[in-house]
């Protein structure tokens, strides 16, 4: 367990701090909320690789729900979740897209990578900043954590780039 930040009332009364603590909490909305839709999404693939990938990131993304728990208790705050209006739509979109797109044809497989990449973008902009607004106010551990999360959500996106671009679009493409 990592020791808490030495938090000055100043600073956790700052507005500055206030941000970071709420967006933290749509974040871990958002997360938790992936957490529902992975499962669904790897259901819903056409090819074997795709569904490993989201099986893969869905235990990932239960570390990353563990990780921001831990920053709460460093900030000393307590683990709640704040309603993530854009992950809301982002995900609302995805399930539109498995409406749309054919049962068991890489078109899906295509879209899905599309709705999984729109949301990694998502992740890979609110760690980016979040990591850096920890390090503004000295949060040198949280930043390391963040930092770990922010890595992890890149190299997801790299993943499904390589998955689309080996196979899954140019399959798409012909059908």
């Amino acid at each position: 367990m990592k020791t808490k930040s030495n938090l000055s009332q100043e600073m956790k009364d700052s507005d500055f701090h206030k941000f970071f603590i709420e967006e933290l909490q749509d974040i871990y909305w958002a997360e938790n909320h992936l957490i529902k839709s992975l499962p669904k999404m790897a259901k819903a693939a056409t090819s074997s690789e795709l569904t490993k990938a989201f099986e893969k990131h869905l235990e990932e993304t239960k570390t990353h729900v563990k990780t921001l728990e831990q920053v709460f208790d460093m900030l000393e705050e307590k683990a709640t979740a704040k309603k993530c209006e854009a992950m809301a739509g982002i995900l609302k979109e995805g399930d539109s897209i498995l409406e749309d797109t054919e049962r068991d044809s890489m078109t899906r497989d295509a879209a899905l990578i599309l709705a999984a990449q729109k949301v990694e973008h998502y992740e890979i902009a609110t760690y980016g900043t979040l990591r850096i607004f920890a390090q503004q106010m000295g949060h040198t551990e949280i930043y390391d954590l963040l930092s770990k999360t922010l890595e992890n959500e890149k190299a997801t996106d790299v993943a499904l780039t390589k998955l689309a671009e080996s196979f899954v679009n140019a399959e798409a493409a012909s059908e």
